[in-house]
């Protein structure tokens, strides 16, 4: 049985340093990471996606973390400053932005995930952790690390890859796992065209959630072997699994609810829809990620705004906002919103009717305008009468981007529009 006491947790992940690796473009989100990293993204009404995983390391009582920045990380590194300054040094405590600095060659940014790392190894090795916990930064999910790297420690791991289950049509978006009775990874294929199912199942797969955790000298000896070999394209989950799953001690930590047993919470936004769709789960009655849960807070920076208010009533001129998610600093001034998010400091003006719709920071929607289906990125001034997500042809011939799935984005770019490009 694994091993709960808290105890032995706790002096676990205070011996862990956590690296999370928040480079990446995110390319799929469009013009989303036009001007921010995809772990800069706004998500959920006030928080930004890396908000999860420093979140997430918090609560779970790991409080030495590394941020690995490449990508305009402009927003992200302003993001952190302002809301993750509360750790306190004196203590050992800190969340440090590690931006890429071509440690190894002086034209060498990063090559892939385990590169990140090998070029900060002189950081990580001055920090002397025991364990080394390696995270995505852009994916959406609320998770007890300690829980894993205990698992690691009790089962002899070398390596431990946080794993879920997927379907087998998503499993080709995934590293690919097959293990044995006692969890051990005996088999990894990196987005195969034929995922190899779970025993017992036809349609589910084990897939990597792209978490790990290292043992120290382990990862050091690894990274070191890799950088040296000349045909590596420096990935953990291309290179590294592949190359230790048969001569080393690999383990799989099945990312379950610990209340329930079932598949835990876990969404990856990299595309709009999936962005579109994730948002808008949080408005439901009884969402699959519980923003309220005041055992396992999500921090973020918290700018000082006035409460969302409503203004007007008269019969066909009333503020309102039903099955929505209204965040500080919101005015909607004789508007209508159904069913939609709007983030912080948002102003929807008279007559104008937002339905569907995730609207970012700082946007102001002009009078008698409707939007559907849409994604508005921060900063946009909708002019008066716009119609947006009503007809798909029409947005595109208007410039917009509009998605596979049928969902507007607009950026102030696309309206003509001179935006602050810090977002």
């Amino acid at each position: 049985m694994p091993h709960t006491n808290p105890r032995f947790i706790s002096r676990l992940t205070r011996n862990t340093l956590a690296l999370i690796l928040a480079g990446g473009r995110g390319s799929r989100l469009k013009h989303l990471t036009a001007w921010r990293s995809k772990p800069a993204v706004p998500f959920g009404g006030k928080f930004r996606i890396i908000d999860f995983p420093l979140s997430n390391c918090i609560n779970s009582g790991i409080r030495r973390i590394g941020v690995l920045t490449q990508y305009k990380a402009h927003s992200l590194i302003l993001h952190i400053q302002k809301g993750w300054g509360f750790l306190r040094g004196e203590f050992g405590e800190f969340v440090e932005l590690w931006p890429a600095q071509q440690r190894v060659a002086e034209t060498a940014w990063y090559a892939g995930t385990a590169d990140a790392v090998f070029q900060n190894l002189d950081i990580i090795r001055d920090h002397d952790p025991d364990y080394i916990l390696v995270l995505a930064g852009d994916h959406i999910y609320k998770m007890d690390y300690g829980a894993m790297i205990a698992y690691h420690v009790e089962t002899g791991a070398d390596m431990t890859v946080g794993c879920l289950e997927v379907e087998v049509d998503r499993a080709r978006e995934f590293g690919v796992m097959s293990v044995d009775e006692e969890g051990r990874v005996c088999r990894f294929a990196e987005k195969p065209e034929n995922p190899e199912t779970i025993p017992g199942s036809s349609d589910r797969c084990l897939a990597s959630m792209g978490i790990y955790v290292f043992n120290k000298g382990f990862l050091f000896e690894q990274l070191y072997k890799d950088a040296d070999t000349s045909t590596s394209s420096h990935d953990f989950g291309k290179d590294i699994i592949p190359a230790v799953i048969n001569l080393y001690r690999v383990m799989a930590h099945t990312f379950r609810d610990p209340k329930s047993g079932e598949q835990a919470y876990w969404r990856d936004v990299g595309t709009l829809d999936a962005f579109w769709e994730a948002n808008l789960e949080l408005i439901g009655i009884t969402p699959p990620l519980n923003l309220y849960d005041k055992n396992w807070p999500i921090w973020t920076y918290q700018e000082q705004l006035p409460p969302a208010k409503f203004v007007f009533d008269d019969e066909d001129r009333r503020g309102m906002a039903v099955d929505s998610m209204v965040s500080g600093g919101c005015v909607i001034s004789g508007a209508t919103v159904r069913h939609s998010l709007l983030f912080s400091s948002v102003r929807v003006n008279s007559y104008a009717y937002v339905a569907d719709s995730v609207i970012l920071p700082d946007v102001d929607i002009g009078r008698n305008c409707t939007i559907r289906n849409a994604v508005l990125d921060r900063y946009c001034q909708v002019p008066e009468g716009t119609v947006i997500g009503m007809d798909p042809e029409a947005d595109r011939k208007a410039g917009f981007y509009v998605s596979e799935g049928g969902i507007t984005l607009v950026t102030p770019e696309m309206l003509g529009q001179e935006a602050n490009h810090v977002r």
